[in-house]
């Protein structure tokens, strides 16, 4: 069993609704998962670090990309807070499912500025960015289960 920390970014509601889809497939495949809508890096990382194994403590994050390319309001202030850390974000692992509509030439510019921030600070990508196109018509909750029911034995 493993531990999620699930990190939502969102504007409209879909990241936050595959945030909790998310929540609800990790918890099928029994692991313990925490779900921030509104996350605070401190507290984010206290529970991670304080894991009794934090090798085995993950970052979900599920992002939409807002406006020219940003970041979702909500997780502003955590991107703000990850760029600032200097502590040693080794021991994270993270996967993120970004979300955006390839119409825009922004498509899911968020979640992969967020994959590159992560990089640098030295945590280690679980799985490849996962993208969601909003412009195909999906259920973007079922794909986000279903891609981790897929990937389950790297989780």
């Amino acid at each position: 069993m493993s531990s999620f920390q699930i990190i939502v970014g969102s504007m409209l509601g879909t990241a936050e609704y595959v945030g909790e889809a998310c929540e609800e497939q990790l918890n099928i495949l029994n692991h313990e998962v925490n779900l921030h809508l509104k996350p605070n890096f401190s507290s984010i990382i206290e529970a991670t670090l304080s894991e009794d194994h934090c090798q085995n403590s993950t970052w979900l994050v599920c992002t939409s990309t807002h406006g020219a390319g940003d970041f979702p309001d909500n997780i502003q202030i955590f991107i703000e807070d990850l760029k600032n850390c200097e502590q040693d974000l080794s021991s994270i692992n993270f996967i993120i499912i970004a979300i955006g509509d390839s119409n825009y030439d922004t498509f899911c510019k968020a979640g992969y500025e967020l994959n590159k921030l992560l990089i640098t600070k030295g945590c280690n990508e679980l799985i490849a960015i996962k993208t969601i196109d909003m412009s195909q018509e999906i259920d973007p909750e079922d794909l986000a289960q279903h891609w981790l029911s897929q990937n389950k034995d790297l989780l």
